[in-house]
């Protein structure tokens, strides 16, 4: 959210100060003209992102993915994702400003360069990649099927569904 405050070298000019704002609306001073504030994309596939994909809705797999990695990559407790052949996933835009985390030769993850959002994982020797939920623009026909490697999960996250929970990866 864009905030208009008063510049402190002129009493009467205003000038646009970027602060994040949590609560009750905020009131402008009538002496600061309104101004069309910018809306960030919540998402990595929205419009305002470096790095866009399409993916068919032919998911293989999808799981809740408790591990380490993945609590780290997404800043959560888990990590919802889909699993999919590789090749039915290909970059649309903004390739170059893709961030690689690990090995482009092997399992890696694969960040936008702009936002920084975990698109999708690159895994099972490249076969395959995950890709992460949040990041979808349409919801997949695929829901997840299970918790994994729940034996790793945060501690001070608790498992609220129905769905079944494995230690590691599932039979």
């Amino acid at each position: 959210m864009m905030l208009l405050k008063r510049a402190p070298h002129s009493p009467t000019q205003c000038v646009r100060v970027a602060k994040f704002h949590i609560g009750p609306p905020l009131h402008l001073r009538p002496s600061c003209p309104p101004t069309p504030l910018p809306i960030p994309a919540p998402r990595c596939a929205v419009n305002a992102c470096a790095v866009r994909y399409a993916v068919t809705d032919a998911f293989r797999y999808a799981f809740n993915c408790h591990c380490s990695q993945c609590r780290r990559a997404t800043g959560s407790a888990f990590k919802p994702f889909a699993g999919i052949e590789r090749k039915a996933l290909r970059l649309t835009q903004g390739g170059g400003q893709a961030m690689i985390y690990g090995d482009p030769q092997a399992a890696h993850d694969v960040h936008c360069g702009l936002c920084g959002s975990l698109l999708f994982s690159v895994v099972r020797e490249g076969a395959y990649v995950h890709v992460t939920f949040g990041t979808l623009l349409d919801p997949p026909a695929i829901r997840p099927a299970a918790h994994i490697f729940v034996g790793s999960k945060a501690p001070w996250f608790e498992i609220a569904d129905a769905l079944p929970q494995y230690d590691e990866f599932p039979p």
